[in-house]
């Protein structure tokens, strides 16, 4: 039985070599809409069932395919108004299923990363043959469709295996936000030596696990949010922090969740210590500047 994970080393989280973002800012903010696509009768996997209910689940699937008619777009007509920077967590299959979406964030600039092909197609059970075809696929289709080399990775509902980070790194990528396990970014171990960075990306302000595992109600998730940021804020005067938040249109885009959302949003965006970035340029900047000397620091 394994200990730990291999990834990455311990390091002290006040003892690390500073962290200093572009223009001195104490804060990177990227903002990560989870843009899914669901199959109402996907093939089974033994090892989770895609959906609670008996064939047909129409509340599960309709749920999620109200994110796709109405939520995304009124959740990009809300960012429109904040100099966020967006890289979306994409369900690859999105850009044969709605299109119109896709090119809806590449005229915003987004960046878009791999979360799979179908959120209702996990890796568990899959060996690295077949993994490593279903993360090159993913990664073949944001090519063709919206020009970008995908950089991340986030596995298909959070499925992840041993050979997930290995797998995705021998084939070209340089980040990964499956691990969950700091607010800075880290320097990651793969198999292959590849320069390769875990990108923070926050369980805690997932508004998939606010709204559904805790059950908050919305005015208390866009305190959460605040007082998130004070902290990371706070801290990051010293050495430079991230704050990610997750989201999924199916959850946040409702019409009485949206105003919480928006009013942190314009709290946060009032501070002038915020690096507004994607997850590409975060990663790039760590990879640029602090990769090298991470293992010496202890991160």
């Amino acid at each position: 039985m394994k200990p730990a994970l291999d990834y990455y080393q311990d390091a002290p989280y006040f003892e690390r070599p500073r962290i200093e973002w572009p223009g001195g800012k104490r804060l990177a903010l990227w903002i990560a809409p989870n843009l899914e696509f669901y199959e109402l009768d996907p093939p089974a996997n033994p090892q989770r069932i895609a959906w609670p209910r008996p064939f047909p689940d129409i509340d599960g699937y309709g749920t999620r395919d109200y994110g796709n008619r109405v939520g995304a777009e009124r959740l990009m007509r809300v960012l429109d108004g904040y100099p966020t920077r967006v890289s979306v967590s994409l369900s690859t299959a999105l850009c044969i299923h709605h299109p119109e979406i896709i090119q809806m964030g590449l005229s915003r600039d987004w960046e878009y990363f791999s979360h799979g092909i179908y959120n209702t197609r996990y890796a568990y059970g899959m060996d690295e043959a077949q993994e490593r075809e279903m993360i090159a696929e993913s990664m073949a289709l944001i090519a063709e469709h919206t020009g970008q080399h995908c950089d991340g990775y986030l596995a298909p509902a959070l499925t992840h295996t041993e050979s997930s980070l290995d797998l995705f790194a021998e084939l070209g990528g340089l980040y990964t936000c499956d691990l969950f396990h700091d607010d800075q970014p880290t320097q990651i171990r793969t198999r292959s030596g590849a320069r390769f960075v875990s990108v923070p990306y926050s369980l805690e302000m997932n508004d998939t696990i606010v709204y559904v595992v805790n059950k908050i109600e919305p005015r208390r998730y866009g305190e959460m949010l605040k007082a998130h940021f004070d902290r990371l804020y706070q801290e990051g005067a010293d050495s430079g922090t991230v704050m990610c938040i997750p989201l999924h249109p199916y959850q946040v885009s409702h019409p009485h969740r949206i105003a919480a959302f928006r009013d942190a949003l314009d709290y946060i965006c009032g501070h002038d210590g915020v690096w507004h970035a994607t997850a590409r340029e975060i990663a790039r900047h760590y990879l640029d500047r602090y990769w090298d000397d991470a293992w010496a620091g202890g991160q």
